[in-house]
């Protein structure tokens, strides 16, 4: 991460928003409930379940700090000062493997918000990378880790 912020959709700063909620309310008050069954079972010196829910309290207290200092480093990117048309972050660009003939459609965004599952790349991956600044109708070659790949931009959206 950049020193000057990191740029996040709006979509990517309420998720990482909504995940520290949870994390500072329900799972918090989760691992204080598993804490104290554990404590109420004795002995702390050989309690594998006291031991877990430190853990786990240390793992969650770590995340939660991890994502305040995201949070408050975030830059949400304003799609009216982005060029329509060009792949830039936040972008959704529908593309055509020229190789395949199959057709893939790819949201742009930071690597804070990268989720393979949902279509979501990250514009520091070769992919992503490749395909920044480019516009509709364009040819696209990108060489990743298994060779070239080739791919015409179709449509690029954005929201």
């Amino acid at each position: 991460m950049s020193p000057e912020g990191i740029y996040l959709t709006r979509q990517g700063y309420e998720k990482l928003r909504e995940q520290l909620e949870y994390l500072k309310t329900v799972r918090r008050r989760d691992i204080i409930e598993e804490l104290n069954r554990a404590i109420a079972q004795g002995d702390l010196s050989e309690n594998a379940e006291y031991d877990a829910a430190k853990e786990a309290q240390a793992q969650n207290e770590m995340r939660i700090a991890e994502l305040e200092k995201k949070l408050t480093r975030a830059r949400i990117i304003d799609d009216e000062k982005i060029p329509a048309g060009e792949a830039r972050i936040g972008a959704t660009v529908k593309l055509k493997d020229l190789g395949s003939g199959e057709e893939l459609q790819y949201t742009l965004v930071s690597e804070v918000e990268t989720d393979y599952s949902e279509g979501k790349i990250s514009i520091s991956s070769p992919v992503g990378k490749g395909l920044l600044g480019h516009k509709e109708n364009e040819m696209v070659e990108i060489k990743v880790p298994a060779g070239i790949l080739r791919y015409k931009i179709l449509k690029i959206s954005r929201g």
